[in-house]
């Protein structure tokens, strides 16, 4: 349990440098693991979930040295990973399970991958079921859950057609393609995040993705050789500063090197179209894209959030929504039904925090219509995590706004994502 404060009459202000971005972290490391050589990681993000996904390549038998961000990786190539002698413990990192059931698949043995309680009940099928059309055999639960048991072999190439919008099942995909017999096109219902493909280029694959933006063909067995990864600031770790100098009184703030990739910046667009005082101010780079965000206290607009824009701000809807909160008018978010599976059901759980500030939400099968009104009068002083990183995230930055002090039950679950939150929060103040 942990006393949260409103913001002073002064706002927020300052400089920050978020964290590194967590779907890089995730995937440098993995690629790093099945590459040849040393990869250096600069500005890893040491969190719960990615500190799982290095755990469990050391159980897979890769050197792995970390100092704080700085993370070198001993890579030795796919065939070189030995069976873990123990399950693959997968803590609570989602992101970790569906890639790790892809990159195993070509391997020449069985792993066996576990999860928290929490992970536990999060449907699995939705990557077991496209990767079964490649011949990888996943064995789950009967509830289709975790534990699951990745059966190493032949993977055979094939064109394949995802029914979910998801760049968990596509990663998938992609890393199982790179042990395939021949080469595997993959086809998106929608466009989605595009970090696995960067990377695997940057490392040596082949990869091509079509001009439509949703056909990604994969040559197999490439020759992945280590590289140096200098990991951009977190937009969804950003997203939550972003947020709370927009709708909190006399706040102006900057936030320093944050990815720009276009997959990941739906927040930012969706800002920007409510009406927030964002100047973005690009770096120059060869890799992902990054740069700074300089942000004022702005009058938001109410929006409406359909299904072909929410691949780019899933795991942000919830700040879309707190946003769309502090706006005079009606909000709709519709198509965002992949809510209902993440670390809670966050179209439910969003919708219980908000109305404990006075916000009148009601809830739809796959969103929210919310009611925004600039002034809130708060109902109910116990906010809940559900034991959700993002979930108590948006709840601090609510509270901020709250004119009383509020307390947040579950607040660890923050440290998954983002273990600084508080202290850079503070930073801010």
């Amino acid at each position: 349990m942990k006393p949260l404060s409103k913001a002073s009459q002064q706002g927020l202000h300052g400089t920050l440098a978020v964290p590194g971005d967590k779907s890089i972290s995730h995937r440098a490391l993995m690629i790093g693991s099945i590459s040849q050589g040393a990869t250096h990681i600069h500005h890893f993000l040491a969190g719960q979930d990615c500190l799982s996904t290095l755990k469990a390549f050391q159980d897979l038998g890769v050197e792995i040295e970390r100092q704080q961000d700085e993370v070198i990786v001993h890579g030795k190539g796919m065939m070189h990973l030995r069976p873990a002698s123990i399950p693959l413990d997968m803590g609570n990192s989602g992101t970790t399970t569906r890639l790790m059931m892809g990159l195993l698949a070509g391997t020449s043995f069985t792993s066996t991958l576990i999860g928290d309680q929490s992970l536990s009940k999060r449907p699995m099928k939705r990557v077991s079921e496209p990767l079964s059309e490649l011949g990888v055999q996943v064995k789950l639960t009967e509830k289709g859950t975790l534990p699951a048991q990745v059966v190493g072999g032949t993977v055979h190439g094939k064109t394949v057609k995802l029914q979910v919008a998801s760049a968990q099942v596509k990663s998938a995909l992609i890393l199982a393609a790179l042990a395939a017999d021949q080469p595997t096109t993959i086809i998106e219902k929608l466009p989605t995040r595009n970090h696995t493909e960067i990377m695997l280029r940057q490392f040596g694959a082949e990869i091509e993705t079509a001009t439509n933006q949703r056909t990604i063909t994969v040559q197999p067995h490439p020759d992945l050789v280590g590289q140096d990864v200098q990991v951009p600031g977190d937009m969804s770790s950003a997203a939550f500063f972003m947020v709370a100098a927009t709708i909190i009184p006399n706040s102006e703030i900057t936030l320093k090197n944050v990815s720009l990739n276009p997959t990941r910046t739906g927040i930012l667009r969706t800002m920007l179209k409510m009406g927030a005082d964002i100047r973005v101010v690009e770096h120059e780079t060869t890799g992902e894209p990054f740069g700074d965000l300089h942000v004022k206290t702005s009058k938001l607009h109410p929006i409406e959030i359909a299904e072909t824009e929410i691949p780019a701000l899933i795991d942000e809807l919830p700040l879309v929504a707190l946003s769309a909160a502090t706006a005079s008018g009606i909000s709709k978010i519709t198509g965002a039904a992949e809510l209902r599976v993440k670390e809670t059901d966050r179209i439910q759980a969003v919708s219980n925090e908000l109305r404990k500030f006075g916000v009148q939400v009601e809830e739809l099968p796959d969103g929210m219509i919310i009611q925004g009104q600039p002034d809130w009068k708060v109902q109910d002083s116990h906010l809940d995590s559900y034991g959700d990183h993002r979930i108590g995230m948006m709840d601090v930055i609510a509270a901020l706004k709250a004119e009383q002090s509020m307390i947040l039950e579950n607040e660890a679950a923050i440290s998954v994502s983002y273990p600084d939150f508080f202290t850079d929060l503070q930073h801010l103040m």
